[in-house]
């Protein structure tokens, strides 16, 4: 039975009847032999064009690349789909996979983040678009999900200038973040290291420019207290602010 099976796909394959590759394609997609349902779909895709079946086609071929986890190919050919059948039942389906699958592509954090800002783009259109969806939450956990991505990234850049010792830079680029992340989980590290910069800045700086530092880090110092009064850095916070009080009392 599976040699027979294996020679009647290898025969269809090689055939010139559309129809039959199409019913082949379809039954094996069904069956979840997805690998040769591609090969099918493949060569019977550009014969639909413009036929009315070419609806139905199109939207198993870019679901078997997605299903194969293909998700490159499947979110493209998913936007093809909704762009040439905008009608289509199966439209808001073939979005939330297409969106899916640029969030499948977004990498690690430490990496280039261009396919996190795509699947952020194609996630937000979806519920835009789609707001009474079943999907809606999901989505919005998968948004979540790469903003945090996103910001820890940033977090990760500016912290690394404040290990090198680059302060000044540190400093800048916390205020940054800060702006273009507000409501941050990481908020918290963000002002506590910036008030570590800014104290290390301090104390290596010439005497001319010491006092004035110190001054603008108790500033630091006040606001991180006001926001996280039993923060995870508050005793580190305390021990810079008491040394930053010495220091300052030598100046009177």
């Amino acid at each position: 039975m599976t040699l027979g099976s294996c020679s009647e796909y290898q025969k269809v394959l090689k055939s010139e009847d559309v129809a039959a590759k199409y019913k082949m394609a379809e039954e094996l997609y069904k069956e979840g032999k997805l690998k040769k349902a591609l090969r099918l779909f493949e060569q019977v895709v550009p014969q639909y064009r413009g036929k009315p079946q070419a609806e139905r086609v199109m939207y198993y071929y870019a679901d078997t690349y997605y299903q194969l986890e293909d998700f490159y190919l499947a979110g493209y050919q998913f936007e093809r789909f909704t762009k040439s059948y905008p009608n289509s039942d199966k439209k808001e389906e073939a979005s939330y996979k297409a969106a899916k699958s640029y969030y499948e592509l977004s990498p690690r954090f430490s990496l280039d983040q261009t396919d996190t800002d795509k699947a952020l783009e194609k996630l937000q259109l979806y519920i835009n678009e789609y707001i009474e969806s079943e999907r809606l939450d999901e989505v919005n956990e998968l948004v979540a999900e790469l903003r945090n991505k996103k910001e820890k990234k940033a977090y990760e850049i500016a912290k690394q200038y404040h290990h090198r010792r680059n302060y000044k830079v540190a400093i800048a680029t916390f205020d940054n973040y800060l702006v273009d992340y507000p409501g941050s989980s990481f908020r918290e590290k963000v002002l506590y290291y910036k008030l570590e910069s800014q104290y290390l800045l301090a104390i290596g700086s010439y005497q001319s420019l010491v006092k004035e530092r110190l001054e603008t880090a108790n500033g630091y110092y006040k606001n991180y207290k006001k926001y996280y009064k039993e923060g995870e850095h508050l005793a580190d916070a305390e021990e810079i602010a008491e040394d930053i009080k010495e220091r300052l009392e030598s100046f009177k």
